[in-house]
């Protein structure tokens, strides 16, 4: 009886506790998820007016509007190429810098990292305007008069800098858990550095390669500030289109366009986490 009285004081605090941490967590949620809901159901709203809240019943209209706006689709098209190109060089660079930053010693590597890791912490717009005048300056690939995509490469090459710190970073962070003495155990029985390479490194870093794709490819897709500094007049992004657009008015058209991202972003999300989720498996 005495125990059961001791514990008993423990058991509104604990009660008390674990319900603060679900209101938490609730309200959180709340606050992260209800602006993205709500513009996904009101994307379906029958209204010419995408900021009306009241509902008038559903409708897939602005859904067709939107696939038939031959600038939006554009600026869409845009937007995946730059992001696919911008992944693609941010994750092979990445996982070069990674490697050599993990692998080898040598001096000043303190501040090799630093130079690294500085597009990450550099305000946006700063780093927009110092693409920007670096661009002019030096009069590559004007945006103007190149056709399609090589009118892209501003900002390609833009996503480029900012992005691959990043991948670096998430690549960096498996090969922390790297156990090398397989590879000095792959050494002594008479393989190459190449096949090192390819037949133990590489498997343990994809999960690496593939979180740190998805990481560039969102960046790159989402990208605002940087891409309003470094693309021309004729090169427009899907989001610097919407902000166009909202300018003058936020219509159901806006919504319906905004979901359809959304809904892209999350279905390569659960792609790359599954996939990643079999590569864990199959290594452990």
């Amino acid at each position: 009886m005495n125990n059961i009285a001791n514990q008993n004081p423990k058991k509104p605090f604990e009660y008390s506790r674990k319900w603060s941490m679900r209101l938490v967590f609730i309200v959180s949620m709340i606050f992260l998820y209800a602006p993205i809901i709500v513009l996904i159901v009101f994307s379906f709203n029958n209204s010419r007016r995408g900021g009306n809240v009241i509902w008038r019943g559903f409708t897939t209209d602005y859904y067709k509007k939107a696939f038939a706006n031959e600038e939006l689709m554009l600026a869409f098209a845009n937007s995946i190429t730059i992001a696919v190109s911008a992944t693609i060089v941010s994750v092979f660079l990445g996982a070069l810098t990674a490697i050599f930053l993990w692998r080898f010693r040598f001096p000043f590597k303190p501040l090799a990292e630093g130079l690294v890791s500085l597009p990450i912490v550099i305000p946006e717009i700063c780093l927009g305007v110092s693409l920007a005048m670096f661009f002019s300056k030096m009069g590559l690939w004007t945006t103007g008069d190149t056709p399609w995509p090589l009118n892209l490469s501003n900002i390609i090459l833009a996503h480029i800098t900012f992005s691959f710190p990043f991948a670096a970073m998430v690549i960096r962070t498996r090969l922390q858990n790297f156990n090398r003495e397989m590879e000095e155990a792959a050494k002594d029985l008479g393989a190459s550095e190449y096949r090192v390479f390819r037949d133990i490194l590489l498997p343990h870093m994809r999960p690496g390669l593939i979180a740190a794709a998805l990481l560039s490819f969102t960046l790159s897709l989402d990208d605002f500030v940087i891409t309003f500094f470094t693309s021309g007049p004729n090169t427009v992004t899907f989001p610097v289109k919407i902000y166009s657009m909202v300018r003058f008015s936020i219509t159901p058209e806006i919504n319906a366009a905004s979901t359809l991202l959304i809904g892209l972003t999350l279905l390569l999300t659960y792609i790359a986490l599954r996939y990643q989720r079999q590569m864990i498996n199959k290594n452990d």
